[in-house]
């Protein structure tokens, strides 16, 4: 909820972009990303930064080519969104920090009723 006092806490002047992730929520989301595969190549890409471009991608709902060129590369952005979806990192990040919020709000971790509407 919106009030004066927690305004402060959702400003995101100092960001690159709206969609960015603070400090706070990197350190909520880092745990949830699984490490690099052990042999083969070490990891070039920044994970903070895939995370903020994918990020970008879904707030906005541009196209994956005008990913703006700070970003990392939108094959590597597509590639990551691809390999997460398939292998449940999506799911799990987002079940992880639903469950969170609704803690932080004091309500049971799943709710206890819902409302669907059909028209």
């Amino acid at each position: 909820m919106w009030t004066t006092a927690n305004r402060g806490k959702y400003k995101r002047d100092g960001l690159r972009y709206p969609s960015d992730l603070t400090d706070a929520e990197w350190a909520l989301v880092e745990p949830l990303i699984s490490p690099a595969k052990r042999g083969g190549r070490r990891r070039e890409v920044n994970i903070r930064e895939v995370v903020n471009g994918l990020l970008y991608v879904l707030s906005t709902g541009c196209q994956w080519r005008a990913v703006p060129k700070d970003l990392p590369a939108k094959s590597t952005l597509f590639d990551y969104f691809d390999l997460w979806n398939w292998d449940g990192t999506l799911g799990r990040l987002h079940d992880e920090l639903y469950v969170k919020c609704r803690e932080a709000m004091d309500r049971e971790a799943s709710p206890t009723a819902c409302i669907i509407d059909s028209s």
